[in-house]
């Protein structure tokens, strides 16, 4: 099956390309399994909270770091992700990944003390951090143009696709006995095996195999992606910004000339953390549970947080290259505050019975997954030139993770000091803040080619 698309870019103007959809679409999802760990290990913690918090007798505090750790260890992946993955391959760098995500799932769910616990939990990190930053970034390099914007919303689709399994992993084995929190971690290891296998069956990133000088082997995958005349425009697009670049260094991050971009990339990686989504969706049945119903209830209304994410999610698959990054990002932004206004005002009033905090935080995950999720995604792995891009990447995604951490871990002490209702009017300042950045910062993308982005940001 092909797809004909016209291409706006300069190097295609006057060409009608043919691209193959069914390898595309494979290479991506198969890359996209990593979106499906990222979301599974962030989000399956929910479910264990109360009972793993009771087995350790932890404090709000050890609560807090019990669940926010797995951020200090995927700030460490995605330090260490973006210059490996340089020297590697993005493949390449993706299997071991695979296989931690596996090995770290039976070890934090069979961990005998609460320092283990901790110790595996940032292993797991470890993995989601360079995933996170490696998977987008292998979609980015391999995806047409005109293409690009949907293919890497598909990896946030892969992600909510995670949290939906958590939640429904969570809720089949809350009632397995003393030990449902140990198998909720546990059952990870399975869609880690089938990333694992999957990547022996995808190629590596043509813009990797041009950087290094593997030019036989780039101008087959793009053949395959789009036929002999988009893999000759492709190559010498390529090609001409690659040899005009220098061997790249971590310091040249901060030359005038790429500041912007790094600039831009790290807003956008940290208000995507810090607008609050990592609170509901680490502690929906905490934050249900809040309201009187009771665990069983508190866990099916989780999942229905997963449905409502994943639902979205389209949304934005849809939108993104049609109406764009930049406004998507004006948009959930400030619909975000207004949910975030609503939780604050019916907990600080009690309006906590019936359906309105579940219908506000519904409206929230599903303007999150429509918005900020996938597009955060889209713009961190698109606006860095070709040359630094794993650096780049490594620190905009190291900032992400640290702000995650910093969101989860104080979510219980916030909510034990201050209550739910000041915890989310905190956030709702900062959607309102992050409004202004984007406003002010952030330039459209859509529809341009890496290339061209690149001559954007570098201006």
């Amino acid at each position: 099956m092909a797809i004909i698309i016209e291409n706006s870019q300069p190097v295609e103007q006057s060409t009608n390309f043919t691209f193959n959809q069914r390898y595309i679409a494979r290479v991506c999802l198969v890359a996209a399994l990593g979106g499906v760990l990222f979301g599974f290990d962030l989000v399956v913690i929910s479910g264990a909270v109360p009972f793993f918090t009771q087995d350790f007798q932890l404090s709000s505090v050890q609560q807090g770091l019990a669940v926010g750790c797995i951020n200090l260890g995927s700030a460490l992946g995605a330090l260490v992700a973006g210059r490996l993955s340089d020297s590697l391959g993005r493949r390449k760098f993706l299997l071991p990944c695979a296989l931690l995500f596996a090995l770290t799932g039976v070890g934090t769910g069979w961990a005998g003390g609460f320092a283990w616990f901790v110790f595996f939990r940032i292993l797991s990190g470890v993995a989601v951090g360079a995933a996170a930053l490696v998977a987008p970034m292998y979609i980015a390099e391999i995806a047409p143009a005109n293409l690009r914007g949907r293919l890497i919303a598909f990896y946030q689709l892969a992600i909510v696709v995670g949290l939906l399994l958590a939640y429904i992993a969570n809720y089949a084995l809350l009632n397995v006995g003393p030990n449902n929190w140990r198998w909720m971690f546990t059952s990870q290891a399975a869609p880690a095996l089938l990333f694992f296998v999957g990547l022996f069956f995808v190629p590596e990133s043509p813009r990797w195999l041009v950087k290094k000088r593997l030019l036989d082997q780039a101008r087959a995958v793009l053949k395959r992606v789009g036929g002999e005349s988009y893999a000759a425009a492709e190559m010498t697009a390529i090609q001409g910004t690659v040899s005009t670049q220098s061997q790249e260094s971590l310091s040249d991050l901060f030359k005038p000339n790429l500041r912007r971009a790094l600039t831009v990339g790290c807003l956008v990686a940290i208000f995507s953390q810090i607008a609050g989504q990592n609170s509901v969706l680490s502690y929906a049945p905490v934050i249900f549970a809040q309201t009187g119903i009771g665990a069983s209830s508190s866990f099916a209304q989780s999942i229905l947080v997963g449905v409502i994410c994943f639902a979205f999610t389209f949304v934005a698959i849809g939108s993104v290259d049609k109406v764009g990054r930049r406004t998507l990002l004006l948009w959930g932004s400030l619909l975000l505050a207004l949910f975030l206004a609503g939780l604050a005002v019916s907990f600080q009033l009690n309006w906590t019975s019936g359906y309105i905090v579940l219908g506000l935080i519904l409206a929230y995950v599903g303007t999150y997954s429509a918005t900020l999720g996938p597009v955060t995604w889209v713009a961190v792995s698109e606006i860095f030139p070709t040359r630094i891009r794993g650096y780049a990447m490594a620190v905009a995604t190291l900032t992400l993770w640290i702000a995650n951490f910093f969101t989860t871990a104080s979510f219980p002490i916030l909510k034990e000091e201050f209550g739910l209702a000041v915890t989310f009017g905190i956030h709702m300042v900062i959607c309102l803040v992050y409004f202004a950045v984007v406003w002010r910062y952030v330039p459209e993308t859509k529809g341009k080619s890496l290339e061209e982005i690149e001559a954007i940001m570098t201006a």
